[in-house]
């Protein structure tokens, strides 16, 4: 059943607490958008200027498939939010949510050459399913667009390289379990890394078998209800003012 702005609206809310809870936020910065309802290709952004711990279902921004607010507001959107979100949100209709993070192992991988290894458990589920795409400075430029939808191809997921994480989903759920998995990957690379000593590597069979099994799950709905659902409740005990 397609959900309504509303349900959008608290759910996406929902998702900004739970980034901050996993220490994903950036001070201000970054951004979760969701499309809502409609043909109009409109989606919600945060209010440029607030906390993740500050974003409510109520003073979300929306704004048109161009990033202009399209409803009274008291706030602004973050210009470097709208370049990456737009692009996306314009050339690929199945992406409906895109989560993009500043966090320290992610920065870290996306700062290597090599990128993401796929020689540790989560990265290996990931085989072949992230894009990557250079850094071209701050992502304030129209003229980026282009590059940056075709690095990204057919996939939801995507290491900015020199910058950060993205990633994609059918639903908001499944946008944070593709992040959540990148992430963790990312973060079992760098402790491997710091270790000093040479990683295991994962054999061609094994990761084609795992790629398989990832591409016959992503044939079926969206994933990462349960996990969603299980840190909503969590958020929704600590504070449940994303819900104003």
């Amino acid at each position: 059943m397609a959900q309504t702005e509303r349900e959008l609206r608290v759910q996406l809310a929902a998702c900004y607490r739970i980034f901050d809870y996993m220490g994903w936020s950036e001070m201000i910065y970054n951004h979760i958008t969701v499309k809502v309802p409609g043909d109009q290709n409109h989606f919600l952004i945060n209010p440029y200027g607030l906390h993740y711990k500050e974003v409510t279902a109520s003073n979300l921004v929306k704004v048109d498939i161009e990033g202009n607010i399209v409803e009274d507001t008291d706030y602004a959107v973050n210009p470097a939010g709208i370049i990456i979100h737009t692009a996306i949100h314009a050339a690929r209709p199945d992406v409906h949510c895109i989560a993009h993070t500043h966090t320290n192992a992610g920065m870290a991988v996306a700062c290597t050459q090599e990128g993401l290894r796929a020689d540790n458990f989560y990265s290996a589920l990931l085989h072949n399913r992230i894009a990557y795409h250079d850094f071209e400075g701050i992502t304030v430029k129209d003229d980026e667009k282009p590059r940056l939808i075709a690095n990204l191809g057919d996939k939801s997921l995507m290491i900015l390289r020199n910058h950060g994480l993205l990633a994609g989903g059918r639903t908001i759920p499944e946008a944070f379990q593709n992040l959540w998995a990148m992430e963790r990957a990312c973060e079992v690379q760098v402790a491997t890394d710091s270790t000093g000593r040479p990683s295991i590597p994962v054999g061609h069979e094994i990761l084609a078998k795992s790629e398989e099994l990832m591409a016959m799950q992503a044939m079926g709905g969206p994933t990462g209800e349960l996990e969603f659902k299980a840190f909503t409740r969590l958020i929704e005990r600590i504070d449940p003012s994303y819900k104003d």
